[in-house]
């Protein structure tokens, strides 16, 4: 039972903190529409996932309604498309990523990922004419977001899918360059992809899940900055029990959430992602709580020890509060998305070594930045494979989310909207890894992979 002034406290996170349930993913399996026939499997496709999420958002409104809680985005993950394609008789997978889009519009969802292929060993016809397809699936598609996982602590780093994955992102940015090489929002390259993540634009609905499943990202990252206000110029262990139990708080309405969903659409329960997901919204920012913590501006030296502490309290919090905490959890530094980064990184205190060396202790790693239009597709790789090899040593996801922004260069900004925000063109390393990317084949996994 809440107290009196638990409920008094839950509501100012909401009315004052920017407090909200970021999303509620519907993950759906698709492995039953597979068929040789294209044209039957595309509708396999759109009607299984028409049938299973036709409630998802007005249930989602429901309980925003009743509770009071805010609930940003409704969304859907299906299962890796490179798997549910294999069966087809047909080199053209965009009419694939066509019946996602179209069944993520009659829902009335946000965003539908999935549109995926796991290639962290080796590729399958399949995943190479996926991969090929990217870029015009999401130039011909509104929600559609894209996700390839070229490495994990077990099998290492396939340097082919890197090299592959930067002229990807290139083809993606100028497929889509009349909208600032949107289409690269929606596309993720993963190390160590996780199979329940409720958060776009890196979704996807592991085989390892149910036939379908209820997963629940929370946000707050104005709740613990009000939280930190409190206790300025103590220690960090005050600042570490501080976050826990703002933390602990979060995720708790987030399980409230989670479980009324999937009671109320018949779907099994599945995790809590305890992310502090900013918006470009001013006292939404993870930026402002590394400041808070006494840095004059993140990024500057002192801002990877602030993150680190901010991800494990986080998480410690979310642990206690839910027997079923998972996705991602943690603290996430998009760039475009985050009020105080975008600042950072115009002031130029905030540069890419640094967000790289940030990505170490984070939830997940390179987000939303935007680098110069006439970057190669080799340093892309570069950059993709630097973060893959930060999650493969350090057992943990990473990612890269880079927008390539065509005719755009060093300080100018791209903009995006809504919560995808704007970002500041920011520089890259002119000397070339053209060599490196070319040798292709596949780091090895680390020593400490072999624990059986």
């Amino acid at each position: 039972m809440l107290s009196r002034n638990e409920i008094l406290q839950t509501l100012d996170m909401i009315d004052q903190q920017h407090l909200d349930i970021r999303t509620i993913t519907m993950g759906i399996s698709l492995l039953s529409c597979a068929h040789p026939d294209p044209e039957i499997c595309c509708r396999r496709i759109y009607d299984k996932i028409c049938r299973r999420a036709e409630r998802l958002v007005a249930v989602g409104e429901q309980i925003e309604g009743e509770f009071g809680i805010p609930i940003v985005n409704k969304r859907i993950s299906v299962t890796p498309m490179a798997l549910v394609a294999a069966a087809c008789e047909t080199g053209d997978y965009v009419p694939f990523a066509v019946a996602m889009d179209r069944a993520a519009k009659t829902c009335g969802v946000n965003f539908i990922g999935g549109y995926s292929a796991l290639v962290q060993k080796g590729m399958t016809e399949a995943d190479e004419k996926l991969i090929a397809s990217i870029p015009e699936a999401l130039a011909v598609t509104d929600f559609v977001c894209s996700s390839v996982n070229v490495g994990s602590t077990r099998a290492g780093i396939n340097m082919d899918a890197v090299a592959r994955m930067g002229q990807i992102v290139k083809k993606t940015a100028q497929r889509t360059a009349d909208r600032g090489g949107f289409g690269c929002a929606k596309l993720v390259v993963f190390c160590n992809a996780v199979e329940d993540n409720p958060f776009m634009a890196g979704a996807f609905h592991g085989v390892g899940e149910a036939e379908s499943v209820i997963n629940v990202g929370v946000s707050g990252p104005g709740v613990v900055y009000h939280a930190l206000q409190s206790v300025k110029g103590q220690s960090f262990d005050v600042v570490a029990e501080t976050v826990k139990k703002t933390a602990f708080r979060i995720t708790r309405m987030g399980q409230l959430v989670a479980r009324e969903a999937s009671a109320r659409l018949g779907v099994p329960f599945g995790i809590v992602d305890l992310s502090l997901a900013p918006t470009p919204a001013v006292g939404d920012s993870v930026a402002r709580i590394l400041e808070e913590m006494g840095l004059e501006t993140c990024g500057t030296h002192g801002t990877t020890a602030a993150l680190a502490l901010l991800n494990d309290a986080v998480k410690k919090g979310g642990v206690m509060a839910s027997g079923h905490v998972g996705g991602l959890s943690g603290a996430f530094i998009p760039v475009s998305e985050d009020e105080g980064m975008i600042a950072a990184a115009s002031s130029g205190v905030l540069t890419l070594d640094k967000l790289e060396a940030m990505t170490c202790v984070c939830s997940v790693g390179l987000d939303m930045i935007a680098v110069p239009g006439d970057t190669t597709a080799e340093t892309i790789s570069a950059i993709i494979a630097d973060e893959a090899a930060i999650g493969m040593v350090n057992n943990k996801t990473t990612a890269v989310r880079l927008i390539p922004a065509p005719g755009k260069q060093v300080g100018e900004m791209v903009e995006f909207g809504g919560l995808l925000g704007s970002a500041p063109v920011m520089p890259v390393h002119q000397s070339s890894a053209a060599d490196f990317v070319a040798r292709g084949g596949r780091i090895p996994a680390p020593l400490h992979s072999l624990r059986n």
